[in-house]
């Protein structure tokens, strides 16, 4: 089974989604490269995908899909955040939890949102605890199941 670091950023009650040309939208993530930690990976791919970097990135769960274990972390980003697409990213957009499972998404994107936010993407205990941790720099998120 392939492993990839997959991160859900948030801001301003959205989670950022990526796209590669005429493709599903996605979480932003990918394969984790040998004697790479997920962490690494992590940080690496949202440099390359969304230019953004410098961020906490806290890991939240592993989810298994059909072929790959995704790491997952979160981000909570300030609102003067502005990701930029690049390498293989030609489309970056911020969407409501809720929104996600009505888009041409990847089916491991719909399903690692549902988990954290549940199916409506309504407030959760994740998002109050990443509400709370809004514009405090050392504040860790911790996911509440």
């Amino acid at each position: 089974m392939k492993e990839r670091a997959t991160v859900v950023c948030w801001q301003r009650d959205r989670i950022l989604l990526v796209e590669r040309g005429r493709s599903r939208w996605s979480l932003p993530g990918g394969t984790i490269s040998r004697g790479e930690t997920p962490l690494e990976a992590a940080a690496r791919e949202l440099i390359e995908e969304t230019s953004l970097e410098g961020h906490a990135l806290d890991y939240v769960f592993q989810f298994g899909g059909l072929n790959k274990r995704h790491h997952v972390f979160f981000t909570l980003l300030p609102d003067d955040a502005r990701p930029k697409p690049s390498n293989e990213i030609v489309s970056c957009r911020w969407f409501r939890p809720r929104k996600v499972g009505t888009l041409v998404a990847s089916v491991p994107t719909r399903q690692i949102v549902a988990l954290l936010f549940g199916a409506a993407g309504t407030a959760s205990d994740f998002d109050v605890a990443a509400s709370d941790t809004r514009g405090k720099d050392d504040a860790r998120l911790e996911f509440v199941p």
